[in-house]
C-alpha cells in the first residue's frame, strides 16, 4: 500500500495550495480517505475527510477555507487549501481508513509565511 503526497511548498500568508495523494495497492473506492496535519510540537489533526460516497467533513479550524474531493478511477485525494495562515504550516498526511484498516502516507510540508 502506498499513499504519496505531493504539492506543498511555500506560501504566503493568504496564498493558496492543493494537495494531492496517490494511493495504489487498496481497493480505493471504499476508503475513507482524509488530509491530517501535524504542527512542530503539536499532535496530528483531522484537516478534512471524505467518505467513499463522497461525504465530506472538515475541521472547524478550516471552515470555508478546505475542500477536499477524490477521484475514484484514478486514485487520487486533493485539498484545496485557500486563504492560508502562518499557523496552517504542519506536515500534511494523506490517509486511508477502511473497517479495521488504516494507512499513512509520508506526508508533505507546508510553510505559510506571513
Amino acid at each position: 500500500v502506498q499513499l504519496q503526497a505531493s504539492g506543498g511548498g511555500l506560501v504566503q500568508a493568504g496564498g493558496s495550495l492543493r494537495l494531492s495523494c496517490a494511493a495504489s495497492g487498496i481497493t480505493f473506492n471504499i476508503y475513507t480517505m482524509g488530509w491530517y496535519r501535524q504542527a512542530p510540537g503539536k499532535q496530528r489533526e483531522l484537516v478534512a475527510a471524505i467518505l467513499s460516497d463522497g461525504t465530506t467533513n472538515n475541521a472547524d479550524s478550516m471552515q470555508g477555507r478546505v475542500t477536499i474531493a477524490r477521484d475514484n478511477a484514478k486514485k487520487m485525494v486533493y485539498l484545496q487549501m485557500n486563504s492560508l495562515k502562518p499557523e496552517d504550516t504542519a506536515v500534511y498526511y494523506c490517509n486511508a481508513v477502511a473497517k479495521q484498516l488504516r494507512f499513512w502516507g509520508q506526508g508533505t510540508l507546508v510553510t505559510v509565511s506571513s
